[in-house]
């Protein structure tokens, strides 16, 4: 196969979620996700930093689309309406690719490095939702509170639905955006 094809980056993620669920993602190589891809190595870095980077490559993707959400959201939108606008993009972009997002998923928890990893991606979402907020008029420190309590939402629902397909992941991020809501709206606290 030709190193240029346009499908390049999509074979080398097929590739290496084969090999990572064969052998192991600490046992896979860079080599061995090239070879099964049908390029070289070289290509392999013209497309991903690092081995980790095929997990983790299209997580600007992400949080590109998740701003724009909260960015394009009617402008008399409260900070809940347009965090809810972000995380039904969310919910659209895994749920079309939710074969691979499941099994990233899985390699993810199985590895302590990549758990960092996943961790400082979504303190990243965080901060760059909490400045979509403040954007849109959203005060500190109410857009960076909402922003971070957006994302644990969508983090621990996104790992429900990632365990278990019968998860409704739009109806997981309300229901932990309304538990959020109650446990700080509690009475008598």
């Amino acid at each position: 196969m030709g190193r240029w094809e346009p499908d390049t980056a999509e074979r080398l993620r097929a590739a290496a979620m084969e090999l990572f669920a064969a052998v192991g993602y600490e046992e896979t190589t860079v080599a061995e996700i090239a070879d099964r891809a049908g390029v070289t190595s070289r290509t392999f870095f013209r497309y991903f930093a690092d081995k980790p980077e095929v997990l983790f490559a299209d997580s600007e993707n992400l949080e590109r689309e998740m701003v724009a959400a909260v960015a394009t959201a009617p402008a008399g939108a409260s900070p809940r309406a347009a965090l809810d606008a972000a995380l039904d993009r969310a919910a659209t972009i895994l749920s079309g690719r939710a074969d691979f997002a499941r099994r990233r998923h899985a390699v993810i928890s199985g590895n302590g490095a990549l758990r960092e990893r996943e961790t400082m991606k979504m303190a990243r979402l965080s901060d760059a939702l909490a400045t979509a907020l403040h954007d849109r008029g959203v005060p500190e420190p109410l857009a960076t509170m909402s922003a971070h309590a957006g994302v644990a939402a969508f983090h621990v629902a996104f790992a429900a639905w990632a365990d278990d397909p019968a998860t409704d992941m739009r109806q997981a991020m309300a229901d932990n955006v309304d538990a959020l809501a109650a446990v700080v709206l509690r009475p008598g606290r």
